[in-house]
């Protein structure tokens, strides 16, 4: 697993922070509209100590648009699954060979749209000591696993920003996460930002401009910020 340079940052993953976090999700809760149709799990962790954010890169085996995509474990609800945090569960243990309960589980961000309009929720989850789990990725699903350590996310030298423009107009703007191993992108990097300003509200606003509903867009620019 690759892993950027950090520093501090220890905090974010405290039992207060936790608190915080947890009350805040749930404070949000009651203002979701209908069930979404996917889910993700957002895999809060610590690598040597210090926060990180887990991300796969998914397989190119998959094809489809998605295929060779950073992204957070998760897929389509199945009939079976009582809610987004069942899917999310199932989803990683699928991907990873990861079995977590839901005592892992901190609440969920706001459900967002994905390239094809589907509505996807993001679980938020903090699985630990990375050094203390046994994951075995399942390769017709996932090419790479690696980290990001929130400090590295956290720095404007890595963030950047795509804007993009509907019948020859801007439209919106939305974020990419720089200098890691992977380049962190569309949907992932949306749920990336949601996060950090969940963990560290005094440290990271958000820049960017999430359309409302998944629009057809042309690209017009990407810039650092």
């Amino acid at each position: 697993m690759a892993e950027p340079g950090a520093d501090g940052g220890e905090g974010f993953l405290s039992s207060g922070s936790e608190r915080r976090c947890r009350a805040r999700l749930a404070a949000a809760a009651g203002r979701r509209g209908a069930a979404a149709a996917a889910a993700v799990l957002v895999p809060l962790c610590s690598v040597r100590g210090r926060p990180a954010l887990l991300f796969t890169l998914r397989s190119r085996r998959l094809g489809g648009p998605h295929s060779g995509d950073v992204s957070f474990p998760g897929g389509r609800r199945d009939p079976a699954d009582g809610d987004a945090v069942a899917t999310a569960l199932r989803e990683t243990r699928e991907e990873l060979g990861l079995e977590l309960g839901a005592p892992s589980v901190w609440g969920q961000l706001r459900p967002l749209p994905d390239r094809q309009g589907l509505m996807v929720a993001p679980v938020v989850a903090n699985l630990g000591a990375l050094e203390d789990l046994m994951l075995t990725p399942n390769p017709d699903e996932v090419e790479e696993v690696f980290t990001m350590p929130l400090a590295h996310l956290l720095r404007e030298e890595n963030q950047g920003y795509t804007h993009f423009r509907t019948a020859g107009r801007y439209g919106y703007t939305l974020p990419v996460f720089l200098n890691g191993p992977h380049k962190v992108w569309g949907l992932t990097a949306i749920i990336t930002e949601l996060t950090l300003e969940l963990l560290a509200p005094g440290r990271y606003h958000r820049k960017t401009h999430v359309p409302p509903r998944s629009p057809s867009a042309r690209h017009l620019e990407g810039s650092s910020a």
